[in-house]
């Protein structure tokens, strides 16, 4: 079993996790995952806008609680759940969205848990890197000061399974 290695935290500028989650098209009733959730800043805004129950899966225990706070002091720790763990590790089928902000080599090795995992129709919405010889089916680009993010949702159906 593959074991979720440590990414650089670099957490997303609001404005592109706005576009993440919009690009989403969530729906209130909803289960989203966020995969290395860092401060929980794309649960907080899931819950508190979109109305969906939210999951963070963080392997740095000080991220996680750092996740865990902000979601209550944003008013919205009844919808978020933040789990100390590997992402590999972590049951996703119940998800019907994802979003990742990882790198490609991460995006790479997921790729046959969410083949294997996750139902078709379930959304991956992932930051900066694509997930390798995975089609998207939208791409939208964000200018931020910092630097321009692209990104990039997919959805699960048989053609990525074969």
């Amino acid at each position: 079993m593959l074991r979720a290695p440590i990414v650089h935290y670099s957490p997303a500028p609001k404005d592109v996790v706005r576009v993440a989650l919009d690009m989403l098209r969530l729906h209130k009733g909803e289960l989203l995952f966020d995969l290395g959730c860092g401060d929980g800043r794309i649960l907080i805004m899931a819950a508190k806008y979109y109305n969906v129950k939210a999951v963070g899966i963080e392997i740095r225990r000080g991220l996680a609680r750092i996740a865990k706070e902000n979601a209550k002091r944003a008013g919205v720790a009844d919808l978020v759940e933040v789990i100390r763990g590997d992402f590999f590790r972590i049951d996703l089928s119940k998800a019907d969205a994802i979003t990742l902000y990882l790198s490609s080599k991460v995006n790479e090795a997921l790729k046959m848990k969410f083949i294997n995992e996750l139902r078709d129709g379930t959304r991956i919405v992932s930051i900066f890197f694509p997930i390798p010889s995975w089609n998207p089916i939208e791409v939208r680009k964000v200018r931020t000061p910092i630097k321009d993010f692209n990104v990039y949702l997919y959805e699960m159906n048989p053609e990525i399974r074969r």
